[in-house]
């Protein structure tokens, strides 16, 4: 049987197909369909197994990552949502944390509110912070909030009340009123979709969801019925923000917990490949058509956080640490008003994509600087399949760059190069250096379609000694798909000081976590032997306002100890110091319920051929004003052998990406088929 792994990105969707039994692996890449996503699926699928001969019906799994969700709150495209909230709160959602986008630029505004004030209506009802009831819900205002959201034609509806998220029986009332009155409309609680504290970021996160919810459900509708049409019998997956697969039928739900979903897979991947190799101590970097992501892997264990604003609205959901910038291949080279060279954040995108494409392309971006510069195939990308117009690019950069800036072709194209080089060093110091890790102790793990193009360059900007860059590195995300499991995260608040006596309060948390994540298991499927679960509580001392997470192997009785000296060792990397005479402050308690599922195992590379068979040729490339244009053999990566060893300048192409190794660089193929490069700084 087969597994295929699909990510859905902004110019190109990949496509990874694993052999459950050898362990082999095939890739495929299609150009995205941005109008309806789900196009480039069936399609790619269907010429995925035609072109490996695999019937429908030999499909065990289909996983994949999406980016659907992310682009209806950055084209701001999601549904009409009404709000119904606790009396005097609805302007929550307008002052929010009172902070300005950017402290010095005046120009820089907040984004539109994500409902209008007509639509946020107030309903008699309140919490106390204990979740203890001091005023009645009020069910006639609940339903007139509701008969006047439907005559204002929303088409989905957020409930979120002050404290819910100890207390949800008021929301889940105002629910059921609301149902009989918008019998079809899309329903968020806050209580359901975020139950922890944070007013502000809570209902940010619910309106998000319910914005979101209606077109995902769409997709998600157009993609399950692409796949059974193709015969392949079993129900899709997708991979969420947190590293975890999860249903359909759960994804309809919490369609905001795939805000990262594409990202995170790689990470996932990257984590799995880098474990077999012996580098437990990784930054992801991650770089396609439109942005670059960088995460870090430290000891093996990848990174969460639960605060990340998309587009500038927060979104509060478990997720892995993914720093997104815009910076990709498509990223647009641009003046400013004071003449200076921009590189991003907007980006040509799939249509009409950097001028070298040929799909109408008028601007001058990351790729055409890389084709001016012949580090790029100079005649056609995807191993033949896409022609490209690397003298089209060329002129572009002339005409829009160099001539305003009286620079050289090659000072400019390089000049592009270089400042999207320092945005991407900026993301990954904002991971590593500025949260107390020491980068001259991990590697670069590079991949996207762009990612081995520019590690090289970012790894010496951070003085980082070591690059992998993994078999097809374009397709990493969708082999990532596959290296994931079933996952989904609880929460319960706690917001309380905890010492040895009031440690019994946060194990009783954890074992009603428990029995809600054994439900959710046990409607996933998930068989008893195959469950596991990962606790981590957010701390931190009284009277600070930000906690830490403290990741903890059990929450037992006789386990504050560990949890103490768990905290402090975060906070001394977060912050540098920490106080032991310091009341300790428990924020929430969070459980990962985990279904593991079966994956193919990592293949050793077989086969391949000299060093000298692997050679197709060569060419001028430019390795920047210290080198110049030199002479650069370019090798067939899927040729290359296990063991080859093959010293800068030199370019090793395949069908995915494009790796540029320098003079004086030096790469070694591993066992498993990675590139491992050393700078020899």
């Amino acid at each position: 049987m087969y597994r295929i792994g699909i990510d859905v990105g902004g110019t190109f969707t990949d496509f990874t197909l694993i052999d459950e039994q050898s362990g082999d692996v095939r890739f495929h890449k299609v150009p995205s369909t941005p109008h309806d996503p789900s196009e480039a699926i069936g399609l790619g699928i269907a010429e995925l197994l035609e072109r490996n001969g695999v019937a429908a019906r030999e499909v065990a799994h289909v996983g994949h990552g999406t980016t659907v969700a992310t682009n209806l709150i950055i084209e701001r495209k999601g549904a009409r949502v009404g709000l119904i909230t606790t009396r005097g709160f609805r302007d929550v959602l307008e002052i929010g944390r009172q902070t300005r986008p950017n402290l010095f630029d005046y120009g820089v505004g907040k984004p539109p509110v994500l409902v209008p004030r007509a639509e946020r209506i107030e309903v008699t009802g309140r919490l106390a912070a204990d979740g203890s009831v001091l005023v009645p819900l009020d069910e006639g205002e609940v339903r007139a909030a509701a008969l006047a959201l439907r005559d204002a034609g929303v088409q989905a509806v957020a409930i979120c009340f002050l404290h819910a998220y100890r207390n949800p029986a008021h929301e889940q009332r105002a629910r059921e009123i609301v149902r009989e009155v918008l019998p079809d409309v899309y329903l968020s609680l806050s209580s359901d979709v975020l139950p922890e504290f944070r007013e502000y970021e809570r209902l940010s996160t619910t309106i998000i969801n319910a914005g979101v919810g209606p077109k995902m459900a769409v997709y998600l509708r157009r993609f399950s019925e692409r796949v059974a049409a193709l015969g392949i019998a079993h129900e899709p997956s997708t991979i969420h923000s947190n590293g975890g697969l999860m249903s359909i039928e759960t994804v309809r739900r919490y369609p905001v917990r795939t805000c990262l979903s594409g990202p995170a897979a790689g990470v996932v991947g990257a984590a799995a490949i880098g474990a077999a190799i012996g580098f437990p101590d990784l930054v992801t970097f991650d770089v396609g058509g439109t942005s670059t992501d960088v995460s870090l892997i430290h000891q093996g264990r990848v990174l969460f956080t639960s605060n990340r604003s998309v587009a500038g609205y927060p979104v509060r959901t478990p997720m892995i640490d993914i720093h997104v910038i815009g910076a990709g291949g498509g990223s647009i080279a641009w003046r400013d008003d004071a003449g200076s060279l921009k590189v991003g954040p907007h980006s040509a995108g799939a249509s009409p994509g950097p001028v070298g494409y040929l799909r109408g392309g008028t601007q001058p971006t990351i790729t055409d600087a890389e084709l001016a510069l012949n580090r790029l195939n100079p005649v056609a990308l995807l191993k033949g399949r896409m022609p490209v117009d690397a003298a089209g690019a060329r002129a572009v950069i002339e005409r829009d760059i160099a001539k305003p800036l009286g620079l050289s072709p090659e000072d400019a194209a390089e000049g592009i190069i270089r400042i999207a080089t320092a945005n991407m060093a900026r993301a990954i110091r904002s991971v590593s250096t500025e949260r107390g890790y020491d980068l001259s102790s991990f590697a670069l793990f590079a991949f996207g379609g762009a990612g081995p193009m520019h590690a090289l360059d970012v790894a010496a900007e951070c003085r980082i000694g070591t690059v992998i860059v993994p078999q097809e590195p374009g397709t990493m995300c969708a082999r990532g798909m596959l290296l994931a499991d079933i996952a989904f995260d609880f929460v319960r608040s706690e917001i309380a000081r905890v010492d040895e006596s009031g440690w019994a309060r946060v194990v009783g948390h954890y074992a009603q976590l428990r029995e809600d994540a054994d439900a959710w298991l046990e409607g996933e499927r998930v068989a008893a032997g195959a469950r596991r679960y990962v606790a981590t509580i957010d701390a931190r001392y009284v009277g600070q306002n930000y906690e830490v997470q403290v990741p903890m192997d059990e929450v037992g009785p006789g386990d504050y100890a560990s949890f103490a000296a768990g905290f402090a060792a975060a906070h001394r990397r977060e912050y540098g110091y920490h106080l032991p005479e310091r009341a300790i402050e428990v924020i929430n308690c969070r459980l990962k319920a985990v279904g593991t599922v079966i994956k193919a195992p990592l293949q050793r590379r077989a086969g391949g051929t000299t060093l000298a068979d692997a050679k197709l040729g060569e060419r001028e490339v430019y390795h920047g004003g210290a080198h110049g244009w030199r002479a650069s053999p370019v090798y067939d990566r899927d040729r290359l052998a296990s063991g080859t060893t093959l010293d800068g300048p030199a370019v090793v192409e395949e069908m995915s990406s494009t790796t540029v190794i320098g003079p004086g660089q030096h790469a070694r193929v591993d066992d498993y088929g990675n590139l491992v490069i050393h700078l020899g700084h």
